[in-house]
């Protein structure tokens, strides 16, 4: 066991240094290109690959960080695809799902009682072919505002939840529930709701009504978003940390599940902490994440929390059936809470 966990350790530490010897390679040429479209102050965040089972090839993804005279600061979203690759579940399938949410969130006769924008807006895309590693690829940038103020995973850390008050934390549940349901009421499945793709947003300004929910959190990452009619992701696709247990067991993804992954950041954003753990060394950590999910008991909150007990229970219970049917009643839940407690 402990050979394996070695052999493992060792794959893990050449491909990375591997994909730092590309990117080395890579990022010149990618800052180069965005200079010439005239994005300056350039500053690369990310990068990441992913293998193609299909033809042996790598996509990379990236994020960077730039300044544009008309947009001011913004984020680049990117992906270079080997131009033999037609990979549908890329960054051309999230632009095309952000396109067709902001256009509905924006047709206030379907959307009376939606928020005004559920994800941030797009700025700018296009794909361009680029020569890099020695070969000819499909180079797809999508350029989103930057939001200085971060993700909700920022206000989750151990530094800045302390300093959470309850009516913080049931403002951040109640807008994320917000968020979800208006996504699935568009007729998507998010299939990876997590505090890391909750946007904060402090520059829209308020409703006039106070009885309208503020919109200063917005939904990003839409990689593995689904039409919720036809979805087709039957392995577990997604965060471990967050994944339903039936979508352990293949099945497909489900409002259930998106609903689940709710349950457990109501988890993360009332107590810090996520309800499941595994160990950092364990030998198979999607198999120790599976039992987490579907043998581990549903988590008993701190006693200050006890009148959430029964939204978390409904949330994450282990049977689809058993859970809520949709994101709508939790709404109703959450916003019955008395307001006494908050």
């Amino acid at each position: 066991m402990k050979h394996n966990a070695s052999n493992s350790s060792n794959a893990k530490a050449c491909a990375k240094q591997a994909l730092q010897m590309q990117a080395q390679q890579m990022l010149p040429i990618l800052t180069a290109l965005f200079l010439s479209l005239n994005y300056s102050e350039i500053s690369h965040q990310r990068i990441s690959q992913q293998s193609n089972n299909n033809n042996n090839e790598n996509d990379y993804q990236g994020l960077t960080r730039a300044q544009h005279p008309q947009f001011g600061r913004v984020m680049i979203k990117w992906q270079l695809t080997a131009a033999t690759n037609q990979n549908l579940a890329g960054l051309t399938h999230e632009i095309g799902i952000l396109k067709s949410i902001n256009n509905l969130s924006a047709n206030q006769k379907r959307f009376q009682d939606s928020l005004f924008a559920i994800a941030p807006p797009i700025l700018a895309y296009e794909t361009l072919r680029v020569k890099v590693l020695d070969q000819f690829s499909q180079l797809t940038i999508l350029t989103m505002p930057y939001y200085p103020s971060g993700s909700l995973a920022t206000q989750l850390n151990v530094r800045n939840h302390s300093s959470l008050n309850f009516q913080r934390k049931h403002h951040f549940m109640v807008q994320s529930a917000h968020l979800i349901a208006t996504l699935h009421s568009a007729g998507w499945l998010h299939n990876d709701i997590k505090p890391s793709n909750i946007l904060l947003d402090d520059f829209l300004p308020n409703h006039a009504d106070d009885s309208c929910i503020k919109a200063d959190l917005l939904l990003t990452d839409f990689a593995l978003a689904e039409c919720l009619n036809a979805p087709t992701l039957a392995s577990p696709a997604g965060t471990p940390a967050y994944l339903a247990p039936e979508r352990w067991q293949s099945q497909s993804a489900t409002v259930q599940s998106d609903i689940y992954a709710f349950g457990i950041m109501m988890v993360e954003i009332l107590t810090g902490k996520r309800p499941f753990q595994i160990s950092v060394n364990s030998n198979d950590k999607l198999k120790a994440w599976a039992i987490q999910h579907c043998q581990q008991p549903i988590p008993t909150l701190p006693l200050e929390y006890s009148h959430y007990q029964c939204i978390i229970n409904k949330a994450l219970a282990k049977r689809v059936e058993r859970r809520y049917q949709n994101m709508k009643q939790i709404l109703l839940d959450l916003e019955s809470i008395d307001r006494s407690w908050l």
